[in-house]
């Protein structure tokens, strides 16, 4: 369209503002899993810790399209970055005197402000690129791969970053050390943002966040599916199994594991943001029609589908923690990284690709908002599982949430909307 922005400036700048809240996002995520667990909290009950994050998500999606379009993307950025930074002021004021019934509230109502942030951030970047992207030649793709290809690797830089901090110098520095960086890049975002956004347009209706588009909403249903069996696994029951399997119960041990389980949550995610930032390539979305990009979707899903049955297996067979089964998941889950970036990478160029331009906010808050809906009942059903069932039993659940997927996607219309 001859109405596009073509602010290369303004896309450079939305993309390092995301990167540094992820950053952040990612730390905090390790660090309230860490922390709490060490103090003696329960699988399930660290999943509840997250649980408002995600709810949080859900309206925030919902939301924040239609507060976007009505008020510019820059507002919803700034608001976002400016949210987190009180969220980890007031993470830092937690009592360890609490209760735990107290404690568990509180950081329920943090990381509710925290998700909040998050996906205010998310959208505007995400929707930034729809704008701002160049036409034709597989433009969009590479544009929205890059920016989530390196924002998941920028948070899985995060992850290690937390497990570091906590190791070093403990859990209220680091939170207050996050909250400093963070203001700086959001007082710099305020004084020197480039131009090239849209300011917003007054007469949008709340109404509007609900799509009409059947290929948007079949996408969505999918998302909550992908994104669902991620978390499964990755929110509670692989670092605690890899807790119980690497400590020994003293400090130095505590200290170790710490170190290992970040570095791998770190590496997985860098990984796996690699593979997103090149999934043009791998997937030759440069010769390959839309329509021919909307049919990958189902077979992607299904590929990805064996990984964690295979893993199931593995953990059924063994019964107990043992070293020969971390090993396998190790190699299992780096596998699974990357076919997951594939389909990842994939859904997020097709959301772009099914909305119009003058809608872009509203379709794709809704689609993060089914995102957002994945990561929660995969965060809560990665407590429960693995309370339950233990590995087995969540790497089962991962793998019955991706066969939805598959099936959704495969209701995807090629034809239709691209």
């Amino acid at each position: 369209m001859s109405d596009r922005p073509s602010g290369l400036s303004a896309y450079i700048a939305v993309t390092a503002a995301y990167w540094a809240f992820m950053l952040t996002d990612g730390a905090l995520r390790m660090l309230v899993l860490l922390h709490f667990h060490t103090l003696g909290f329960s699988p399930v009950q660290l999943a509840f810790l997250f649980v408002l994050y995600e709810v949080a998500g859900i309206v925030t999606n919902l939301s924040a399209g239609w507060i976007a379009a009505r008020f510019g993307l820059v507002s919803t950025l700034r608001a976002g970055l400016a949210i987190q930074v009180v969220a980890l002021v007031a993470l830092a004021g937690l009592d360890p005197d609490w209760a735990v019934g107290l404690s568990v509230a509180y950081v329920m109502a943090v990381q509710g402000a925290s998700g909040v942030a998050k996906d205010l951030a998310k959208m505007s970047s995400k929707s930034a690129v729809k704008l701002l992207a160049p036409e034709g030649q597989g433009g969009l793709f590479r544009w929205v791969a890059l920016l989530t290809g390196s924002k998941n690797a920028v948070k899985g830089a995060g992850f290690l970053l937390g497990a570091a901090l906590l190791s070093l110098i403990g859990f209220v520095p680091s939170v207050l050390a996050m909250a400093a960086a963070l203001a700086v890049i959001l007082a710099a975002i305020v004084l020197a943002m480039p131009d090239g956004l849209p300011t917003g347009r007054r007469d949008a209706k709340f109404r509007e966040i609900l799509s009409d588009s059947p290929n948007v909403n079949w996408l969505s249903a999918a998302r909550v599916c992908l994104f669902g069996a991620r978390d499964v696994w990755f929110v509670v029951g692989i670092p605690i199994y890899f807790y119980a399997v690497l400590s020994d119960g003293t400090e130095d041990g505590n200290r170790t594991a710490f170190f290992l389980i970040g570095t791998f949550m770190a590496v997985w995610t860098i990984l796996y943001g690699a593979v997103q930032a090149y999934a043009p390539r791998i997937l030759k979305a440069r010769s390959r029609p839309d329509a021919e990009m909307v049919r990958l979707a189902r077979p992607l899903a299904a590929m990805l589908a064996a990984v964690p049955a295979v893993l199931a297996c593995a953990a059924l067979a063994s019964g107990e923690p043992a070293i020969w089964l971390t090993v396998t998941l190790v190699a299992g889950l780096l596998i699974f990284g990357a076919i997951f970036a594939l389909n990842s990478a994939l859904h997020s160029y097709l959301i772009l690709a099914f909305t119009r331009t003058d809608r872009v906010t509203m379709d794709v808050g809704f689609y993060y908002m089914a995102n957002a809906a994945g990561r929660l009942i995969g965060t809560v059903l990665s407590g429960v599982t693995y309370q339950a069932g233990g590995l087995s039993l969540m790497l089962a659940t991962a793998t019955i949430m991706l066969v939805a997927s598959a099936m959704f996607a495969r209701r995807l219309d090629p034809d239709c909307g691209t």
